[in-house]
């Protein structure tokens, strides 16, 4: 089993994501993870509100299953095939710790100071989390896609759009991580 749960090396990786993005183009398609919300507005009745979701969604029911692989994928990777921790760098842990209160980042796949079922209870922490979804998915389908559409699909597609949105993504990320991260928390 080692080489599912080991890291497999970029000349495999990266081939692999290669033919699969090839393979999508063949039959038409483009991968994303915003579209399935989309979708899934449409499918719940979202079309009557807004011209946005007015689309044939049973065309696009393929993408529900993506998002439903990547789930259940997800809880099999998490829990039966991880002791679900990191190694991280030990000066990123000792920063997270001295910087931010995170004690747990090697001991926990995610850390417990945020994940922890306790802060999801309390008002500011469960409103920062509302509000940053709703903008993350209104400004993943603003944008065209989330940034695994834009830089897996759009740049093997060759679109200015997605390098112009990739590199807005990693300038949104440094600003965030480094002004208004540390101001939050």
């Amino acid at each position: 089993m080692s080489w599912i749960n080991d890291p497999w090396p970029w000349y495999v990786a990266g081939p692999l994501i290669a033919l699969t993005m090839f393979l999508l183009l063949l039959v038409g398609k483009q991968f994303g993870m915003s579209s399935p919300l989309r979708t899934t507005c449409s499918a719940l009745g979202a079309g009557k509100a807004a011209d946005f979701f007015r689309f044939d969604w049973k065309a696009e029911r393929w993408n529900l299953m993506v998002v439903l692989g990547a789930i259940i994928g997800g809880f099999i990777a998490s829990n039966f095939m991880s002791d679900n921790t990191v190694e991280i760098n030990p000066e990123v842990a000792q920063q997270l710790s001295q910087d931010y209160g995170i004690e747990s980042a090697q001991e926990a796949y995610l850390p417990t100071e945020i994940f922890g079922l306790e802060n999801f209870m309390e008002p500011t922490n469960l409103a920062i989390l509302l509000i940053g979804g709703i903008l993350v998915g209104f400004g993943a389908r603003y944008a065209g896609g989330c940034t695994s559409g834009h830089a897996i699909s759009g740049l093997s597609n060759l679109q200015l759009p997605s390098l112009i949105a990739v590199i807005g993504f990693f300038i949104g990320g440094l600003i965030m991580i480094n002004f208004i991260y540390p101001l939050i928390f």
